[in-house]
């Protein structure tokens, strides 16, 4: 990748079209990605002429569509139609109407009405995610019967095989999954032997419409490879692999991740107004709830003004109580994203948080409380900050692990709300424990 801007700086773009040629999709859009806009022009145009339209897939929605806006609809269409269904509407669905419009009105009429129909299944869902090149079988076929198929298809020029598969489906004249066949077991049958004999019949058959993240905790908790995709009637209309899922790991992990950040994926790329103008409702709904904390500390105004050391350890307080309820939080949301965290067993997962907390809390208190004697030489200031700690982090493991079960309850996605909340109950209850109780304590 270093040869090819070396290439450009020296302006000898054959040598670097002929670089770029011998790079993965996936290398050339991290290309893309780290070159800065006047370069970033000089690629397209280079990669133009024989466009893959893989690399699309690999990059950034924002600079997915600065790239299609310097392809001619044609050439992207017709590159597009190479790539499978799943890809194609994984390339197409983010775009804007004109935009998916022109690409599919140049799609040739089979690919076209494929990816048509992807784009009818909800977003997230099963039927988004899959592709549709299968092989699928009748029951009565034997091992010898696929073998000769499969190789007869492979030297056909309209063989519709995918190029790469796991399993064969077995199917009923309903085109009913009934079992699958994985290929290391075909190889190792006699030629005689019927498929029926020896498929798998407790396969895990996804419904069309099933979320994404189910789909993925399926193939972690059962070690799928592949997964047929079913109509509501049952039908075979697709097949899930195990490449797909891990996009689809990454995607929501990174979703989350940037959620609770308030951030949004292509905020590296956008316009400094554009991304500003994003963050600000984030950082506002924090101004409010900042205040909420002001609030609660101009209550003590009187306290702090008579006992001035109370000001150097109050951030303390809330730091502590602040982190605490951030480990609980990503445990809690973790185990909510997994399925590891329901109705039946919250009482318990959240219940081990306070006792975290409450073990944690002691130990910090007989340590910062010793430091705040030893700093003002005042046991009861030191009294004061331990039986805060104390206060702060029971309640940090409690809110840690209750606010995301209960925004999961509402429907509400958890890794997106919880730590704006959680920052302001550990705030607010370690403000109140520590002022109260400076004010009964030392007044």
């Amino acid at each position: 990748m270093h040869e090819i801007s070396d290439f450009l700086d020296a302006g000898d773009a054959q040598s670097a079209a002929a670089a770029l040629a011998e790079l993965h999709p996936s290398d050339i859009a991290d290309l893309l990605e780290q070159a800065d806009e006047d370069r970033r022009e000089l690629l397209i145009a280079l990669l133009r002429p024989q466009f893959d339209a893989e690399i699309l897939a690999y990059l950034s929605i924002d600079l997915r569509d600065e790239v299609i806006e310097r392809l001619e609809p044609k050439a992207l269409a017709a590159a597009v139609a190479e790539l499978d269904t799943d890809d194609a509407v994984d390339v197409i669905q983010d775009l804007d109407e004109e935009a998916q419009r022109s690409i599919l009105a140049n799609l040739p009429p089979e690919a076209r009405a494929l990816v048509e129909e992807g784009l009818t299944y909800p977003e997230y869902s099963a039927g988004r995610l899959m592709g549709r090149q299968f092989v699928s079988v009748p029951e009565f076929w034997t091992v010898g019967g696929l073998l000769d198929y499969l190789r007869a298809a492979a030297t056909s020029e309209d063989t519709d095989l995918p190029e790469e598969f796991y399993d064969i489906f077995v199917v009923d004249p309903m085109h009913r999954v009934v079992g699958s066949v994985p290929l290391s077991r075909v190889l190792r049958s006699r030629r005689g032997v019927k498929l029926v004999d020896i498929l798998h019949e407790d396969i895990h058959r996804i419904a069309v419409t099933m979320d994404q993240e189910e789909v993925a905790r399926l193939f972690r908790n059962y070690g799928l490879v592949s997964a047929p995709v079913v109509d509501a009637g049952g039908r075979l209309v697709g097949v899930i692999t195990v490449d797909d899922v891990v996009d689809v790991i990454e995607e929501e992990a990174e979703a989350d991740l940037l959620a609770m950040g308030g951030v949004g994926e292509d905020d590296l790329y956008r316009a400094v107004l554009s991304t500003a103008r994003s963050r600000f409702r984030w950082l506002a709904f924090n101004v409010v709830t900042a205040l909420i904390s002001a609030t609660v500390i101009n209550q003590f105004t009187n306290t702090i003004a008579q006992v001035v050391a109370l000001a150097a350890l109050m951030p303390i307080v809330a730091s502590m109580g602040g982190n605490a309820g951030t480990q609980a939080l990503t445990v809690a949301v973790r185990a909510l994203a997994t399925k590891e965290l329901t109705t039946a067993n919250a009482a318990r997962v959240i219940g081990k948080e306070v006792l975290v907390g409450l073990l944690n809390g002691m130990a910090l208190a007989g340590i910062v409380g010793g430091i705040a004697f030893l700093w003002f030489g005042q046991s009861l200031i030191g009294l004061v900050i331990a039986g805060a700690m104390v206060i702060n982090l029971i309640c940090a493991g409690l809110f840690g692990g209750l606010i995301p079960f209960v925004l999961d309850r509402m429907k509400i996605d958890p890794a997106v709300a919880s730590g704006v909340f959680l920052t302001m109950v550990t705030d607010v209850v370690g403000f109140l424990a520590f002022l109260g109780l400076a004010t009964v304590i030392l007044l």
